[in-house]
């Protein structure tokens, strides 16, 4: 009994010791709180500082661009959290949370190693008089070195933060009837749905050394401003991706669009009149837009084209594409065989991608993305198939292994299958490398002879073409709704 008794006060004794612990250490984070706001304001009494306003509204009540901008800042501030009130605001986006100080809290930044502060102050108990203001506090000795520099700092940030959040959408032209007739609430040629298309490059099943130099290309573009302006160049970049339908330029499109978080604007040019109607559709495209061009090798070869060869090279590269910047022009064909070079030279055209038809590799990349397998006792004989030059689009067999996803043996059974009764078909498909040349034409008659190719992804249902079947704003086309894979050629800017 005594025994008992001992053991109960013992433990009653670490609990009390633990409680303790506890006590001291959430007073001890209070008091070190405590001490940094307490330290921050005797710092505040030995300075002189110099306060700028940011108000909601100019003198004219015109809304305040810039004060948008700090607002959207100061709202991705870590620091804001340690502000005593925030408000929790849903964004445009469902699963969109964002944080924004309350009336009359402050939130710190540092900028080039200066501490400085904002302040939302508002005026008026009515919501709709309500006048907010944000007020930029700063070192009067820190003023003239810090200020012009912070604030081109705050538009690069929020210019960032804006592109993520912006819903993007895709466009397609109309005809000059149809536009008269059915405007459907929306301006000039142009309508619009929204871009939903699950594809981005970070998922695509890519040879890592690929991905990372498709990836580079377009960071590189979107840094380059003022490198291409000291060319004096116009800030674009053009894409040409050739190969057979069912290999996957649709979906790398949509991916290029995802990751730039681009509109895109996809020219339907049976709804081009004549050259002067496509100049003035180039024209109302807005900026920070991918320009899309499909097929173009099927209309130009169409005897009754209302388009000239001159017409699509002043798209092109001519001085009305001079009239807006930060884009990026795609143009897709089955074949550039018989294209007229002027429209392949460097300068119209800077990244050359090809699209081959599947190989052993590029098989084993989709059964490992559609089946989860890296390894099969039938891999050995698909790839003397694929050895013997029978093969199959990627997105063909995509298509079967997602039919036949729950046996992935069946799936590996129905691809040799296909193979050999006649669907697959010899292929000169070969395999290139990324190179950096001069002249695009000559290498790519070399490139079209390699092996096979190092790039696959695994998008196979929803490709641009498909939203446009879907919502009946362009004419069907003949090829395109599944996977990808391909390689690149490109050309860097000078």
């Amino acid at each position: 009994m005594v025994l008992f008794s001992t053991s109960f006060l013992v433990f009653i004794f670490v609990i009390f010791c633990v409680f303790l612990i506890f006590r001291v250490f959430f007073r001890s984070i209070s008091l070190l709180y405590l001490f940094k706001r307490f330290y921050i304001s005797i710092d505040d009494r030995f300075h002189v500082y110099q306060f700028y306003k940011v108000p909601e509204f100019n003198n004219n009540f015109e809304e305040n661009q810039l004060y948008k901008k700090v607002s959207t800042y100061v709202s991705s501030l870590a620091s804001i959290e340690d502000s005593d009130f925030a408000n929790l605001i849903s964004g445009n986006k469902s699963n969109e949370i964002s944080v924004q100080l309350d009336s009359n809290q402050i939130v710190y930044d540092t900028f080039l190693s200066t501490r400085i502060s904002w302040k939302n102050e508002e005026k008026g108990g009515d919501r709709n008089n309500c006048c907010r203001t944000l007020v930029l506090k700063i070192k009067k000795r820190d003023k003239r070195r810090i200020v012009r520099p912070y604030l081109q700092h705050i538009h690069t940030v929020t210019d960032e933060i804006e592109l993520r959040r912006k819903e993007i959408k895709l466009f397609t032209n109309t005809s000059e009837h149809h536009d008269h007739h059915h405007n459907n609430g929306t301006s000039g040629r142009w309508k619009s749905i929204p871009f939903t298309h699950p594809t981005n490059l970070d998922t695509v099943a890519m040879d890592s050394d690929l991905k990372d130099k498709v990836k580079s290309d377009l960071e590189s573009f979107l840094k380059s401003k003022q490198y291409y302006h000291k060319l004096g160049r116009v800030w674009k970049r053009s894409y040409l991706l050739h190969g057979q339908p069912g290999t996957g330029k649709s979906s790398f499109i949509a991916a290029m669009a995802k990751f730039l978080s681009y509109d895109i604007y996809d020219i339907d040019l049976s709804n081009v009149t004549d050259d002067s109607d496509l100049k003035l559709l180039l024209l109302s495209i807005t900026n920070r837009s991918v320009i899309v061009i499909e097929d173009l090798d099927r209309f130009l070869n169409e005897k009754s084209t209302t388009i000239s060869v001159s017409g699509i090279l002043s798209f092109m590269d001519g001085v009305f594409s001079c009239c807006g910047e930060e884009r990026i022009m795609v143009i897709t064909m089955n074949s550039k065989e018989k294209i007229d070079p002027a429209i392949l030279r460097p300068g119209r055209i800077d990244v050359q991608i090809y699209f081959p038809l599947c190989d052993f590799n590029a098989f084993k990349t989709l059964a490992n993305s559609y089946l989860g397998l890296k390894d099969h006792k039938l891999f050995p004989q698909v790839e003397e198939i694929f050895q013997n030059g029978l093969t199959l689009s990627p997105a063909e067999i995509g298509e079967i292994m997602i039919v036949n996803r729950s046996s992935p043996s069946r799936a590996l059974k129905s691809v040799i299958t296909a193979l050999q009764d006649g669907r697959g078909s010899s292929s000169n498909a070969k395999r290139k490398s990324i190179s950096l040349h001069p002249s695009i034409s000559t290498r790519e008659r070399e490139d079209d002879s390699s092996d096979s190719p190092k790039v696959i992804c695994r998008e196979s249902v929803h490709t641009v073409r498909e939203f446009r079947k879907l919502y009946g704003l362009l004419r069907l086309k003949s090829s395109g709704r599944k996977s990808i894979s391909y390689d690149i050629t490109s050309e860097k800017e000078g």
